[in-house]
């Protein structure tokens, strides 16, 4: 098992940067495959960003704070964040995945 989890791995490190498809060993939404840009990829686990977060709403004033600023996506609103600014990774153990998918080209 050990020969064929290395062949994965190597072959997964060719399409860092790229947008991939791990499938897992497990049940419910995760056996369908995680989406995402292949971040890293070692012996234990891959991350894949899964979701881009949103991009500064104000990146040159501090005018986006209390409510009705003009910023929508990733500004405070009433004393609340609104959005999710910092995206989204997942981290899959490699003894989990099953398969990936990539581009052939």
């Amino acid at each position: 098992m050990e020969d064929w989890s290395g062949f994965i791995l190597d072959s997964m490190v060719r399409h860092i940067g790229q947008t991939v498809t791990i499938f897992t060993t497990s049940g419910g939404l995760s056996g369908s495959g995680f989406t995402g840009v292949l971040l890293s990829v070692d012996r234990r686990c891959v991350r894949l960003l899964c979701d881009v977060g949103a991009a500064p709403a104000c990146p040159v004033g501090s005018s986006c704070t209390g409510v009705g600023s003009p910023c929508g996506y990733g500004a405070f609103e009433g004393g609340g964040f609104i959005g999710n600014p910092l995206g989204a990774v997942a981290i899959i153990p490699t003894h989990a995945i099953a398969c990936f998918t990539h581009n052939a080209i």
